[in-house]
């Protein structure tokens, strides 16, 4: 048996490298958190704005904390103490200068979908009554939704929110993404809940939430303190640049500010980087996010957590309002508005100067019936260049070569969002860089295992007890 390891480097700190951090020196071993950049939290972090009527904080994304595990429940609630608040998540579609309840409603949908809508669903209904069409395993998000939903909901509702979001046909896309992210099971399952005794309501909207009161990032902040205060060391703005592989397994990763020896290496840096980084190759790419963050001299602008914006012509897929998940991510008096814009790297919206990008915006908010005249004219921008591992037709198989390739080094544990190219929730991330930590504290290998965690074919965020 191989000894334990005594020093470990972490590369990133976000939420599954700060967990690994967490579970390796709660265990006794050394650790050496690596960051690239100067905050901590990765995706899962907290910018704050200093504007003319006070601070502003905005999250990357729509984040909450929702978990099955109640031992990291637990945790996180000692960490944060008073200062993790109960959210109640309220959401709606916009969609042809209609807006419908999420989760669906029968009131709402019969009082607000336009007569074809409701006619072709209605027949869509019917023909799945009479004949029961199954998908193959491997099928397309297109096909996937038509077979289950009908090609009325599906072109309403899926076919140019999927093409905006990820830049590519929704032929292209795998249907992985909707076994997990769609929480209805099929058309029928529709029309269940539609009636007044459907049911409990859908299988996946955790409408109840905990949240950190001064963003997300704040619970971040509080690990990396409780983890640097039990004795490791964290380190940002370091770059890695390769690593030191002798006899099957790591020996330093090589930085831009010198070498760090190691016994063992957990990342969460991008699986295809990390291909590349040890002399492969991977296909495996990401769709970026850029955010578009507006303060507003209004005390609301809604009542919803966020707001889905269907529209293909409209930029962003999504649009939050911080404040309803805290009250403190806007001054007192005053709100803010998140725009999430899908797009890459080098593309022209990527790199679109703001003041440009916020008249644009403006417009579109116009159309949304939000006054643009409310905007305070403060305004950035924050890039995401890896929000979602984009999940193309025969991802599995190249995903599958990525780790054939990295498990010739025995000591190298790849883990959360990016590390293991899934979309997966903070607490899954979380729970993945404890298992990385946990097999090399036992000594085991539990790679399979942790790529694969909560990887069933059920809808994410089934069972919360947050």
């Amino acid at each position: 048996m191989r000894p334990s390891a005594r020093h470990v480097v972490v590369i990133g700190a976000g939420p599954a490298g700060l967990m690994a951090a967490h579970t390796l020196i709660s265990a006794g071993v050394d650790v050496t958190v690596l960051e690239r950049r100067a905050a901590l939290g990765g995706l899962g972090g907290t910018t704050t704005f200093e504007g003319r009527a006070g601070t502003y904080r905005f999250d990357f994304g729509g984040h909450r904390f929702i978990t099955s595990n109640r031992a990291l429940l637990t945790l996180v609630e000692d960490l944060m103490g008073h200062d993790f608040l109960l959210a109640q998540r309220r959401s709606v579609i916009r969609l042809g200068g209609r807006t419908y309840d999420y989760p669906l409603n029968i009131k709402n949908l019969l009082i607000n979908a336009p007569p074809t809508l409701l006619a072709g669903a209605s027949f869509d209904l019917l023909k799945a009554l009479v004949r029961h069409q199954l998908v193959d395993s491997d099928a397309n998000f297109a096909s996937w939704t038509k077979a289950r939903f009908g090609p009325t909901l599906y072109r309403t509702f899926f076919e140019g929110y999927t093409r905006k979001l990820w830049g590519i046909e929704p032929t292209e896309l795998s249907g992985d993404w909707a076994d997990q992210r769609i929480s209805l099971m099929d058309l029928k399952d529709v029309a269940r809940r539609l009636l007044p005794a459907g049911g409990k309501g859908l299988r996946t909207y955790a409408r109840t939430y905990r949240y950190p009161r001064l963003g997300f990032g704040m619970l971040f902040d509080r690990l990396a303190d409780h983890v640097r205060d039990s004795g490791a060391t964290i380190r940002r703005g370091v770059s890695v640049e390769g690593l030191d592989v002798r006899s099957g397994a790591v020996r330093a990763v090589e930085t831009d500010q010198g070498p760090v020896s190691c016994d063992a290496v957990i990342s969460t840096m991008a699986l295809p980087a990390m291909v590349a980084m040890t002399g492969g190759s991977s296909p495996l790419r990401f769709r970026g996010l850029r955010f578009f963050n507006m303060m507003m001299d209004a005390e609301d602008v809604s009542p919803n957590t966020w707001q889905y914006l269907s529209d293909e012509h409209i930029l962003a897929t999504r649009l939050q309002e911080p404040k309803r998940r805290s009250p403190e991510m806007a001054p007192a008096g005053r709100t803010s508005l998140m725009l999430e814009i899908p797009c890459d790297p080098g593309t022209a919206m990527w790199q679109m100067p703001d003041d440009v990008l916020f008249a644009k915006v403006c417009a579109d908010l116009r159309t949304l019936g939000i006054d643009p005249s409310m905007a305070s004219g403060e305004y950035f921008s924050v890039r995401a260049a890896q929000a979602y591992p984009l999940l193309v037709n025969g991802y599995q198989r190249a995903r599958s070569q990525a780790f054939a390739h990295l498990g010739a080094i025995e000591n190298l544990y790849q883990c959360g969002r990016q590390g293991s190219f899934r979309y997966v929730f903070t607490d899954t991330a979380m729970e993945m860089g404890q298992m990385a930590a946990e097999a090399i504290i036992t000594r085991q290998d539990l790679r399979a295992d942790i790529r694969d965690h909560r990887n069933e074919r059920i809808v994410i965020e089934a069972g919360s007890i947050a």
